[in-house]
């Protein structure tokens, strides 16, 4: 038995139609009172796709062609529908709306493998039978959104071409795929070496909007979807749907704004502290709702993350550009992009375009190309990627409107350490990170951007004479990471900032005695124990001496000068009389 000999007319896809038979050289419908599910999971195994989902007279079309003379008696094991055993049957003609429509669920041909999880990895379609990795240099963010669909997945993440051995793969053509016909109408072969990696969020989307990063929010739990309602969800919450959907911190954040609620209603109240990766990672609380009101739904905004940069310049304003889409990679150089330059530079915030130029590299090497039509009809820069192989890159030089911050760090007591890109400071001591820039434009603000692996946050001061200072009293673990300072201003009716280099601060614990500071205090008590000993010595020594002394003593017998001797000789007599006295008592 051949595939030939069934086929499903009229439908939206090869898995759906009006069902038709070949034999004898000819085609017949079938009527629908002699067909039933069983037969139907024949036919759908047949043209290889998944179970049978609908089964319904009339669904595409009316009866044109002559009617099957036999009813089916399949068993549902079958591998083909003409194996099936039938038995004869009077009817050559079938009522209105009988003729068999029958709607075949596309088959499980497509899987990412190699990744943390079932919605991340390589790229895998399983066509004729054969499961290879899937290719497509054109494809966007934005074009691979349906796959993680398709997967019953999260939203889009992050797209990457990773090189590998030459082999066949499975070539997808995007636009096949974004007029919703199923994959493997999409599907041709070609010998390629790299590969598509994929990653889709496992358990939220964002439904309904104009970009990947906006949406009415939905969450999966138990294999289903739910929405979520605007009183279980804050901020904080936002913040780590944002930070999971690769998108930058939340803009908005409002019920109703992509649609009413439609699925389920998530049950519980999320607790997130704003730090966690993902949604699923956050506390909550179980909650007696089931539904929402209307327009309560959870409608949320993310902005675009700061996925362009200009490097190997003088500024952060000059050099080649470059954008992240999971690693950072040249942008290739085009004429419409060069003809929109002065964009580029708007979106860095550095001022207006100076100089542009396609330059020429002397090796071949990976670069992201954006899409013209995709840019210009609005989408964010990240859904109009694609992975090519050039020559030409792009370099920028824009005007610096702002120069760039200084930033430095002090401590007035512990342990302060001073490092090429940071510094050390021991914990418990304070110590202070200034802002700083040269003067331009009167007024301005300061904002300190912390980041760590798992935290971010900044504070935000007045710009004093051109600087501002930010006090931590006492340091702590919380406080090691990466420091940066972005001066803001409004002139000339727009708001302008610009970004010092970033300073890395290490917290270290108390300094514990070391082996030396203990042996120097050994030594130190050593030496006052022998000092102390010496004086000891010398004192017992002196007093032996003058011991010595005493018994050593002349005594004069003045009584020779007569009775008419001086006073100074009475005197001393006297003395001499008294030293002896004292002798022969001390004897």
């Amino acid at each position: 038995m051949s595939p030939d000999s069934v086929r499903l007319l009229n439908g939206s896809s090869l898995c759906s139609g009006r069902l038709e038979v070949k034999s004898n050289q000819s085609w017949s419908s079938v009527c629908e009172a002699d067909f039933d599910q069983q037969d139907a999971e024949v036919v759908c195994r047949e043209l290889g796709c998944g179970p049978p989902s609908v089964l319904q007279g009339a669904l595409y079309g009316e009866v044109e062609v002559p009617v099957w003379s036999k009813e089916f008696q399949c068993g549902g094991h079958e591998s083909a529908l003409l194996d099936c055993r039938s038995s004869g049957s009077a009817r050559n003609s079938c009522s209105p709306g009988k003729a068999v429509g029958l709607s075949c669920s596309e088959p499980d041909d497509v899987r990412l493998v190699g990744g943390a999880s079932r919605c991340a990895g390589i790229l895998e379609l399983k066509h004729q039978g054969e499961w290879r990795p899937m290719f497509e240099f054109h494809w966007t963010l934005k074009e691979a959104a349906p796959i993680c669909e398709h997967l019953d997945c999260g939203s889009a993440v992050s797209l990457q071409h990773t090189e590998s051995s030459l082999k066949f793969r499975w070539r997808i053509k995007p636009d096949c795929v974004q007029s919703r016909s199923t994959l493997r109408e999409c599907t041709t072969s070609d010998y390629y070496n790299p590969i598509l990696n994929l990653t889709c969020a496992d358990s939220v989307r964002l439904l309904n909007g104009s970009s990947l990063c906006s949406g009415r929010l939905e969450v999966k739990s138990n294999q289903s979807w739910s929405s979520v309602c605007e009183a279980d969800f804050d901020q904080q919450d936002a913040e780590v749907v944002c930070r999971e959907l690769g998108c930058g911190p939340p803009s908005v954040l409002q019920g109703a704004l992509y649609g009413e609620v439609e699925a389920p209603v998530w049950s519980k109240e999320l607790q997130c502290g704003g730090h966690e990766s993902a949604l699923l990672d956050c506390r909550s609380s179980g909650s007696a709702r089931n539904s929402c009101s209307p327009g309560k739904a959870v409608g949320l905004t993310c902005s675009e993350p700061h996925d362009l940069r200009l490097v190997g310049g003088a500024s952060r304003c000059a050099g080649s550009l470059e954008l992240k889409l999971g690693d950072w990679r040249p942008v290739e150089a085009s004429e419409w992009i060069l003809g929109k330059a002065a964009v580029i530079c708007e979106h860095l915030h550095c001022g207006s375009l100076d100089y542009v130029e396609a330059r020429n590299e002397s090796l071949l090497r990976s670069v992201w190309r954006l899409k013209p039509d995709c840019v210009q009809s609005g989408c964010a820069l990240r859904e109009c990627v694609t992975s090519e192989y050039s020559l030409m890159i792009m370099n920028f030089t824009c005007s610096d409107l702002l120069v760039q911050p200084n930033i430095h760090a002090s401590s007035m007591d512990g342990v302060f350490k001073a490092q090429q890109q940071g510094l050390q400071v021991s914990s418990r001591s304070n110590f202070t990170i200034s802002c700083s820039i040269q003067p331009q434009y009167p007024g301005g603000s300061f904002q300190l951007t912390f980041t760590s692996s798992n935290t971010a946050y900044s504070y935000t001061q007045p710009a004093v004479n051109h600087s501002a200072h930010f006090l931590f009293p006492a340091a702590v673990p919380a406080h090691q990471g990466n420091y940066s300072c972005v001066y803001h201003i409004y002139v000339f009716s727009h708001n302008f900032s610009s970004e010092s280099r970033q300073l890395s601060v290490a917290v270290s614990p108390p300094a514990a005695p070391t082996v030396h500071t203990i042996t120097g205090v050994i030594l130190l008590l050593i030496l006052l124990i022998v000092i102390t000993a010496l004086y000891f010595c010398w004192k017992a020594s002196r007093e032996q001496t003058l011991s010595r002394k005493d018994t050593d003593v002349v005594y004069y017998n003045y009584s020779d000068h007569g009775e008419g001797g001086s006073a100074e000789d009475e005197s001393r007599q006297g003395g001499e009389e008294d030293l002896k006295e004292a002798h022969l008592k001390s004897n």
